[in-house]
């Protein structure tokens, strides 16, 4: 029966939601267990991705996907650089995004990753201007693969991909990502409705 509804879901499903479908007394966890290590060796594996349950197709089969996927839309190198510093420095402003990255940053950026449903507004900063802050979704971590936004690389896993240059100042940190979904102290909500940035500054990339 766990593996049916895991099977026929387009979305992972938590251990809440397979409880609730199974007869009452069944113990989930180690059925799922069980089926993850049933499936271990095989070209689909059972995975558990931003705290809930879905197949996945191997890693090492992952290459033959490729032939067959077609990226829909392929964000530019301003959208990835401004979606991995919200990963890592949620949540942020558009301002401290920009004074991160060392450029300006069009809204357009943002509406894309919006678009993606890989981002959302969390609330607002309490500063002059009220911006908005921004921080990742549970389709984020499903997308990538990710149980927790804990789970990104630190600094020496991005050094020996070779996303980050070996040399860099000793001073360089990577800070610990923390997707609580909780406003820190310096953020009030997000007003019933409220969709619009208060930054309304369309200043484009540079």
């Amino acid at each position: 029966m766990v593996e049916a509804l895991l099977f026929a879901s387009s979305e992972p499903l938590s251990l809440e939601e397979l409880t609730l479908r199974l007869p009452e007394g069944s113990d989930v966890l180690s059925l799922l267990e069980d089926l993850q290590q049933t499936y271990a060796p095989r070209g689909v594996n059972l995975v558990r991705v931003a705290g809930k349950w879905c197949f996945r197709t191997a890693e090492d089969l992952a290459y033959l996907m490729h032939r067959n996927v077609e990226e829909q839309r392929k964000l530019s190198r301003a959208a990835l650089e401004t979606l991995a510093i919200i990963a890592y420095h949620q949540p942020v402003t558009r301002a401290e995004i920009e004074e991160i990255r060392g450029v300006s940053t069009s809204k357009g950026t943002l509406d894309v990753l919006l678009e993606t449903t890989w981002i959302r507004m969390r609330g607002r900063r309490r500063t002059p201007g009220r911006p908005v802050t921004y921080g990742t979704t549970e389709q984020f971590l499903v997308h990538f693969g990710l149980e927790n936004v804990k789970d990104l690389p630190g600094l020496e896993e991005l050094k020996g991909a070779g996303l980050l240059d070996s040399a860099v100042p000793a001073s360089f940190m990577v800070p610990t990502p923390n997707d609580d979904a909780a406003l820190t102290e310096d953020e009030d909500p997000l007003e019933d409705g409220s969709l619009f940035d208060g930054d309304t500054d369309e200043t484009a990339e540079t």
